[in-house]
């Protein structure tokens, strides 16, 4: 693989996909841009079947329903070295999972972080939706009470990331046409009371998710000031990457 002289997101949309599939895929990715046999950031965007995730920062409170409830319903359970809290993934939700070299952009953190929520914050403008951030917690909310709109602030995507030798990987999760019965199985994102949206809640209407993927891949572009490549799904496998690494 080449890399052209102006830095590229390579975006690879996977359609729905098991959680641990993407799983070893992300890891594979991130191991390939940490040697350099991926010389280019990328972003892989999918829906999940029904999960719950564990990051490291996750209380046992905060796991509602037993491990067997959860099967019952059809959910699987991970534990996963991101940072945050617990969360929900499932059906009408878009994950991303950016691959960034922060040597390339900005060892820290924190401003990749903001970053990332600005992407989304981005994305929701072209919905009508205000994304905002609310002080103390990683995520978009959208929502100000006021005249217009008396309900409080509402969460519509959560973050949790890891990194290794300034490589990320993990993401976030936005809900586009979520079933938000889900998040009752948990506290999100361990925040006690928070009320979760999607953007077909606070539009009125189901929204094409391709239309949303497009409107993420180039707000993420526009963030990192990267030149969005689309790639199709089997641009990148486990497979085609250990085998480069051999």
């Amino acid at each position: 693989m080449l890399s052209p002289s102006r830095p590229q997101l390579w975006t690879v949309s996977l359609g729905r996909r098991s959680y641990a599939e993407v799983l070893e895929l992300q890891r594979a990715v991130a191991r390939a841009r940490i040697s350099g046999d991926v010389p280019e950031d990328v972003l892989l965007l999918v829906e999940h079947p029904p999960v719950v995730t564990l990051g490291r920062a996750t209380k046992e409170r905060n796991v509602v329903s037993s491990p067997e409830y959860l099967a019952s319903r059809g959910v699987e359970l991970f534990e996963v070295e991101r940072g945050g809290d617990v969360t929900f993934h499932g059906p009408g939700q878009l994950v991303g999972y950016p691959i960034v070299d922060l040597k390339r952009h900005r060892r820290d953190l924190h401003w990749y972080l903001r970053q990332v929520e600005e992407a989304l914050i981005l994305a929701l403008d072209g919905y009508g939706i205000r994304g905002t951030r609310n002080a103390g917690y990683t995520g978009v909310w959208t929502g100000e009470p006021g005249a217009e709109d008396t309900r409080p602030v509402r969460k519509i995507a959560s973050i949790g990331v890891h990194a290794r030798d300034w490589v990320t990987w993990h993401g976030f999760a936005l809900n586009v046409n979520t079933d938000l019965s889900y998040f009752g199985l948990i506290v999100p994102c361990g925040i006690d009371g928070v009320d979760m949206t999607s953007i077909a809640r606070e539009t009125g209407r189901q929204v094409d998710m391709p239309e949303v993927e497009r409107s993420v891949a180039n707000a993420f572009s526009r963030v990192f000031a990267l030149e969005p490549i689309s790639a199709p799904p089997d641009w990148l496998s486990v497979a085609r990457l250990e085998a480069e690494r051999a």
